[in-house]
């Protein structure tokens, strides 16, 4: 197969990887700079929509496997539809799952998957403003911008002063707040699901558990992620199965039903609260760095199931991964998230065994040397037969990669490999 390849990032580096590995391709497309990508692969900058259908087009792909979520929101699996060439990624109707919160409110609702109580507002509007001031003096509330903003429209809040001030910082991201969704705020630990769909069927994967805040024991600022683990230990595959049977499966059953059929990858952030699992976000696309940690425990082919899904038929069963884990520990740059410091050389050590680096924010200049140009600038991924293993790798890495002012957490699945070596 000739593929192409949308996004430039971290996620985009690791199904590079994993795709220049598969036997079914032939060639493969990027549509962006990354100097992580794969020996082989045809580079071509493509920033817009109607760029990446046309490259499609001209190199006659058999697939366009889309990474980030802005293109697929913004029409380009539909453009790929009307040339007739498939696309691992939804249609902009279907996307709105990612792009609207307050949408996906209501398609949860029809089709019966338990979320958080919610007051949806809109800034124009004061009588619905007035709702959101009212919830936000009880506290304890959750502030979502309902539209995207790079994984910084979120705002768990503990007192009604902070839901207060949360309406206020919203504000600076413009349309993507221009509506806003105040959950109640969910107690329990994290965990991310993700379901290959072809519209009609969706098939689980294994689970993966991200860490948003920027510092150790979930503290700071919300960001892009600074680093994931592969699998869960929280959500074996049997439950990661029932996850999707009880929150994908009907989601896609309902888009089908309004006539939007899903083919792509539909991740869940899902909360493990005492009442059961409640869906906290849906994500059209593989998390950034949850991919950096599955793709590398990816085991059969990964094309027939990315194209599979794109046509409308996925394969029989269940496409098989490698036994043991994955830890990504992300390197930002000084200043992420608020701001990124770009420039600084970043030392590039030996290759080390069990340990593959991706990058997400690096440039060559033009001694050759490489330099951080991004937030998060390298997802470090161990892996091993064991998430204790995995991590060991990951953070030994670390060390040899480390350049001026990287900010990293050292508490990547610590909490979970401590549950299960806990003596009983």
């Amino acid at each position: 197969m000739r593929v192409v390849l949308v996004g430039s990032g971290g996620r985009e580096a690791a199904l590079a990887w994993r795709l220049a590995r598969s036997p079914s391709l032939s060639e493969l497309w990027v549509t962006g700079e990354n100097p992580g990508w794969p020996p082989g692969t045809s580079e071509r900058s493509a920033a817009t929509v109607a760029a990446q259908a046309e490259l499609a087009r001209e190199v006659g792909a058999d697939l366009v496997v889309v990474g980030p979520e802005g293109p697929l929101v913004e029409g380009l699996a539909d453009a790929l539809h009307r040339l007739g060439i498939p696309c691992f990624g939804p249609t902009q109707a279907a996307a709105r799952l990612e792009s609207s919160k307050a949408a996906t409110k209501e398609i949860c609702a029809a089709a019966g998957v338990p979320t958080a109580a919610a007051v949806i507002a809109d800034r124009d509007d004061r009588a619905s403003m007035a709702r959101a001031e009212a919830r936000c003096a009880r506290g304890r509330v959750v502030v979502k911008a309902d539209g995207l903003a790079a994984g910084k429209g979120v705002i768990v809040c503990e007192s009604p002063g902070q839901a207060a001030g949360a309406l206020e910082q919203l504000a600076h991201l413009g349309g993507a707040s221009a509506r806003l969704v105040l959950e109640d705020l969910l107690e329990g630990p994290e965990v991310s699901v993700f379901a290959l769909c072809d519209g009609a069927r969706a098939v689980a994967l294994p689970s993966a558990q991200d860490h948003k805040q920027l510092l150790d024991g979930g503290r700071g600022p919300n960001t892009g992620g600074m680093g994931a683990i592969c699998p869960c230990p929280l959500v074996d595959h049997e439950q990661a199965e029932a996850l999707v049977a009880a929150v994908h499966q009907p989601v896609i059953a309902e888009l089908a039903r309004r006539g939007h059929p899903y083919r792509g990858v539909l991740y869940a952030g899902l909360m493990l609260t005492r009442d059961g699992p409640m869906l906290l976000e849906f994500n059209v696309r593989f998390g950034d760095p949850e991919c950096q940690a599955m793709m590398p425990l990816w085991g059969d082919d990964p094309l027939p199931w990315l194209h599979g899904a794109a046509i409308g038929s996925l394969p029989a069963g269940a496409p098989r991964f490698a036994p043991g884990a994955a830890c990504c520990v992300v390197l930002a740059s000084a200043g992420y998230p608020a701001r990124s410091d770009r420039g600084r050389i970043i030392p590039e050590p030996e290759p080390t065994e069990g340990v593959i680096v991706f990058h997400a924010g690096t440039r060559r200049d033009r001694a050759g040397l490489l330099r951080t140009d991004g937030g998060r600038v390298l997802g470090i991924t161990g892996t091993g037969p064991g998430l204790e293993v995995a991590r060991s790798r990951a953070y030994a890495a670390v060390e040899g990669w480390r350049f001026e002012g990287a900010q990293l957490r050292t508490d990547i699945g610590l909490s979970v490999v401590a549950a299960h070596t806990a003596e009983p």
